[in-house]
Formats: C-alpha cells, structure tokens, sequence
C-alpha cells in the first residue's frame, strides 16, 4: 500500500482524537455491530407481523426502532441532509450482505461468499468514515470515481478499507 500526504494527515487527525479521548474505536464498532442487529430485528419483527398479522411484533418493533435510533444518535449527529439514514442503511446493508456471504459459504459458494463479505466491508468501511466525518454525503460520489481510478492504475490508494484496517482495532482495550 501506499501513503499519500493527505493519508497520513488523516491518520494524524484519528490519532488524535484517540489521543483526547474524543472516539474509542473499539467500543465504537461493538456498538456499531450492535446497531447492526437492531436493524435486523426490526426487519424481523416487520415479516414476522406482516406475516402473522400479530400487532405485537410491531409494537416489538417500535421498542427495538427507538433503541436503535438513540444508540444511533450516540454515533452520528443529525446534521447535514440524509448523514444519518445513510449511516443507518450502511449499517444494514454490511449486515444483509454478511448474512449472505455466510449462507453462501455454508453451501461451499466460497467465490461468493468472498463477494459478499468484500461488499460488506466495504460498505461497514464507509460507514466509519462518514462517522469519523472523514467524507460527507456528498464525498460518496467520489468514492465511485476513486474506485474506478484505482482498478484502471497500477498503484493502490488508501481506500475506506485500509483506513478501517488501520484505524479500528477491536481488541484494543486501551
């Protein structure tokens, strides 16, 4: 990989707010997968009432909505145009593409399954860095055109992935 000046400004910046204690990533990503789950389970709930037709799993689903969006509201703030349902449907779509990276390898897909599991990472990625404010709503169109940059080149720039890989460390329990 490679290191451009504006990366390791970056890096910089996240080390610093490690530093000041003004994000702990670690718990910040068990609450993220936490908020992962929520999402899932107001699917659930929905099919499971819609499919019944037991109003109770949608007043399930109301219960699991409002504590998802204060755990939400803990990670991103309701600011700028539509940050935080992007936030929330990165979040769902990590996890759905999760779920079917793991069925699809239960059934030897293994291909696939990397394909998946490759997508939900990315898309978990970007997640973080609109949370850490490292892209805006509208830096996600960016995004695309840096992708397709980087397969046309030789050279490999930083991507979400690598920022995540780099900055979030689940078992670090500073």
């Amino acid at each position: 990989m490679t290191t451009t000046p504006q990366f390791e400004s970056l890096l910089k910046k996240v080390e610093e707010m490690k530093r000041t204690g003004q994000v702990d990533l670690s718990t910040e990503e068990d609450l993220s997968i936490a908020i992962m789950n929520l999402v899932s389970l107001e699917e659930h709930f929905f099919f499971t009432g819609a499919r019944t037709g037991k109003s109770e799993y949608f007043d399930l689903l109301g219960e699991v909505r409002e504590m998802r969006k204060e755990l939400l509201g803990k990670m991103m703030d309701k600011n700028e145009g539509e940050t935080w349902c992007i936030a929330k449907h990165l979040l769902a779509a990590a996890m759905r593409l999760i779920e079917v990276g793991t069925k699809l390898r239960s059934d030897r897909k293994h291909a696939e399954a990397k394909e998946m599991f490759e997508r939900a990472y990315k898309a978990y990625s970007m997640f973080f860095a609109l949370r850490l404010k490292l892209i805006d709503a509208a830096g996600f169109k960016k995004v695309a055109a840096s992708e397709s940059a980087r397969q046309a080149r030789d050279k490999k720039p930083w991507t979400f992935e690598d920022i995540v890989n780099n900055l979030v460390d689940c078992c670090d329990e500073k």
